[in-house]
């Protein structure tokens, strides 16, 4: 008996999950002060700067990291100060959506402290990046 080759046979379509919206905007807080831009832009020109024959990474500053439907629907966004993300094509993005970047999260993270947002960076922020994201470097500065 071959099933395989019967006609009358009805294989179930599998049901499709659906995904989160990919093209998200950033949801990031504005900057704390003109250090703090002149600090990300530093890094990133840097960076940039020591990278500028590579395409495989992306580098950003202040840009919101998605990494779960649930997420979208609390609004309880997360993005920090500067981050890395290896093995992965160099092109803008309006914000980094996990689902939508083949499962990659952040190689690095730098949070650049003050003194409104050391609490919430040294504990919460690190919690998700080490929890979460299983990023690898953590930089608290």
């Amino acid at each position: 008996m071959v099933l395989a080759n019967d006609p009358n046979l009805q294989i179930p379509e599998s049901p499709t999950v659906p995904l989160p919206p990919c093209d998200l905007e950033s949801d990031e807080p504005e900057l704390e002060s003109s250090l703090h831009l002149h600090q990300l832009l530093l890094l990133l020109k840097c960076l940039d700067w020591v990278w500028r024959d590579r395409t495989d990474y992306f580098a950003a500053g202040n840009l919101t990291i998605y990494y779960s439907a649930e997420q979208i629907k609390t609004k309880d966004f997360r993005g920090p100060d500067f981050f890395v993300v290896l093995n992965t094509e160099k092109r803008p993005r309006k914000s980094w959506t996990v689902w939508a970047e083949e499962g990659r999260y952040p190689n690095v993270v730098i949070e650049l402290l003050s003194e409104s947002t050391a609490k919430n960076d040294r504990n919460l922020k690190k919690q998700l990046y080490q929890d979460i994201f299983r990023t690898p470097r953590i930089f608290l500065v």
